[in-house]
């Protein structure tokens, strides 16, 4: 039985480079010119009010005016490119694609735009009682491309092509990939590929991103592509270059045992660079105190009087992208004295302990899963999916806890600013020209 081929090239012309790595893995050898081809990149959301760093979060326009380029060279005019970015965390999809250059694609090859979240969705059995509803947009595709991020994630520890396919699930079943037991993160969404006809995934790896997913991890520049017809391989052979061993991969352990696919990268015949000349440990998680109660930073500030439980793989990507402003926000609250004895819960299995005067329920989870629990003293319920930060502080005021928003402001100007283009971080690549 003949291997399973991925190419990886060091980017220097996106388009030529694509063209190399589409070619070492016979990239375009399982379409045909008259299929319904479907591309779907990563567009975790978008933010046109404050300063939003795209690198390593959100796939390259670059790479997709590339690849439609490539794709109309060789004859593919049926072209669609489809996104459910996150609801209320992001604009109008059209306005985002707008943003991103997309609609130069629309009008320069006829592409076609779909912001899945306007679309229709079809409930789609799995089988052992077990469905999803998935875009018909993507359903009815007749091939897909997937270009994802080359990222980490704090909560799966890669993000890339299997990962990317959640975003044709509607909103209820994105929430419920993020369950516990058998319906855990790591179990659920490496099921809806089963479901979806991808005959190619192309990683981006211009840039890769630390504490991934969101603009809150750390980015950088890494210049490469990573090409496969096999979904788990190119998944595979990424997460070795961001230092992850597939099998310390729960979802990828998960996908191979009910695919019967090989964990060892020796088992696949990777063309091009070498996995070993650009494999670097990139850290996924936040680090944590020992007794559970907050960021290590937090314990370094001398902060008590407050108790912030570790979000796990319940929490919604919702609220996980409002989780890392939740902790800003708490921090600007401190101002030397201890806080008045608060515990802070999330997601859809924390349960609140005894021996708090306050607790802090953040998200609807957290507030339906402890609505009766008779550990909490005073619940201070912060509803929303995800919940919005404005109220947040505005209900913490009450408790007498003086969240600054203004900190908020000056947090995310910081995560901006760090970026300089002198060191490779050039916003252009989010363009197409």
């Amino acid at each position: 039985m003949a291997k399973a081929s991925v190419s990886m090239v060091k980017v220097t012309d996106v388009y030529e480079s694509l063209q190399e790595s589409l070619k070492l893995c016979d990239g375009l050898a399982g379409l045909n010119l008259k299929d319904r081809i479907l591309i779907k990149p990563n567009i975790v959301s978008w933010d046109f009010d404050l300063p939003f760093p795209p690198y390593g979060v959100v796939t390259t326009s670059v790479v997709i005016s590339a690849l439609v380029r490539i794709l109309s060279e060789h004859g593919f005019s049926n072209l669609t490119i489809g996104e459910g970015a996150l609801p209320m965390l992001s604009p109008d999809g059209d306005v985002v694609y707008e943003a991103l250059g997309y609609k130069t694609l629309q009008e320069r090859f006829g592409v076609k735009l779909v912001d899945f979240n306007k679309e229709e969705f079809v409930t789609t059995d799995y089988g052992d009682g077990f469905k999803l509803e998935i875009a018909k947009q993507a359903l009815e595709a007749e091939k897909i491309i997937n270009v994802p991020v080359l990222k980490t994630h704090n909560q799966a520890k890669v993000s890339l092509g299997i990962k990317n396919l959640k975003g044709c699930l509607s909103k209820k079943s994105k929430q419920s990939c993020h369950g516990v037991g058998d319906e855990e993160l790591s179990r659920m969404f490496p099921r809806i590929i089963d479901k979806l006809p991808v005959a190619l995934t192309i990683i981006d790896g211009l840039y890769t991103l630390e504490k991934g997913p969101g603009p809150t991890g750390k980015a950088f520049r890494k210049d490469l592509l990573i090409a496969s017809r096999d979904p788990f391989a190119c998944d595979l052979v990424g997460a070795a270059i961001l230092g992850y061993p597939a099998k310390e991969v729960p979802h990828l352990n998960h996908y191979a045992n009910s695919h019967g696919c090989s964990l060892e990268v020796s088992d696949y015949e990777v063309t091009g660079e070498s996995v070993a000349d650009h494999q670097e440990y990139v850290t996924y998680d936040w680090e944590w105190s020992e007794t559970d109660t907050g960021p290590v930073g937090f314990e370094k500030r001398g902060i008590t009087g407050l108790a912030i439980r570790k979000y796990d793989s319940s929490l919604c990507t919702g609220c996980s992208v409002q989780y890392n402003p939740m902790l800003i926000l708490l921090s600007s609250a401190f101002k030397g004295e201890p806080f008045p004895n608060v515990e802070v819960v999330s997601g859809k299995q924390q349960m609140a302990a005894r021996g708090f005067d306050k607790t802090v329920l953040f998200g609807k989870c957290a507030c339906h899963f402890n609505k009766d629990n008779p550990n909490i003293h005073k619940a201070i319920p912060i509803w929303g999916c995800p919940p919005d930060l404005e109220i947040f502080v505005e209900v913490l005021a009450h408790e007498e806890i003086k969240c600054d928003y203004n900190e908020y402001i000056s947090f995310r100007n910081y995560l901006f600013g760090r970026y300089k283009e002198s060191e490779g971080f050039n916003l252009a690549d989010w363009s197409v020209k």
